[in-house]
């Protein structure tokens, strides 16, 4: 992309993805964190963006509205910032499949599971009921089925015996705190791209699991 891509970061709660990528951002100059939208007017993460100068939005869902009236003044709220890549960090909203076709191939999701496993909530406990000895989190493009777009990249952890959901998720976490910000800037260097629902790095089919370097 010969101009910087404007990111926009959809947020519900405390914003630690979204902290990751505007440092990231900080870091990179072909990315630039231009708007954070939030669906709630108390998320922590929109004082990160204050202390960042970024321009933040809420737009807070109204009693006995639709889903597709929500999102249609998402998308207002969206359009004026006119995002290259839409990014959700802790977006606590199903989005509409008219909504999420308007932006295949440029919105991203990190979801707190090796996908295809475990799509939904209660990921950590789910994987520590399962007795799974790994568990891990999967960046992805967000196509209109749930968490089941094309996996960009994974990170994976142990499973330690005896560990409560609580601690698993922090490490998980951390993880998450690593990949979201460089998928950003894959995605902001035209490195990163969606085609026919499969991801693609660097022209290459990236694998169902995710990229893994050799």
């Amino acid at each position: 992309m010969s101009q910087s891509c404007r990111v926009v970061v959809l947020i519900s709660g405390a914003g630690g993805n979204l902290q990751a990528i505007i440092d990231g951002c900080d870091d990179n100059v072909n990315a630039d964190v231009v708007g954070v939208i939030s669906n709630k007017p108390d998320a922590y993460g929109l004082i990160r963006a204050h202390h960042s100068e970024i321009d933040t939005s809420c737009v807070i869902a109204y009693k006995n509205e639709s889903r597709s009236e929500y999102d249609a003044r998402l998308l207002a709220a969206i359009d004026k910032y006119q995002p290259d890549l839409i990014v959700l960090a802790g977006f606590m909203r199903i989005l509409t499949d008219e909504f999420v076709s308007r932006f295949l191939g440029k919105m991203i999701n990190i979801h707190p599971s090796l996908l295809p496993k475990y799509t939904g909530l209660n990921t950590h406990q789910r994987a520590i009921d399962a007795g799974d000895s790994e568990h891990g989190a999967s960046v992805h493009f967000v196509i209109p089925e749930l968490d089941s777009g094309s996996v960009i990249l994974q990170a994976k952890v142990p499973v330690y015996p005896g560990e409560d959901a609580s601690v698993l998720a922090e490490r998980v976490h951390e993880q998450e705190h690593a990949i979201y910000p460089l998928v950003v800037k894959w995605f902001s260097l035209g490195r990163l791209t969606m085609t026919d629902g499969n991801a693609f790095l660097d022209g290459e089919l990236i694998d169902p699991s995710g990229f893994a370097p050799d």
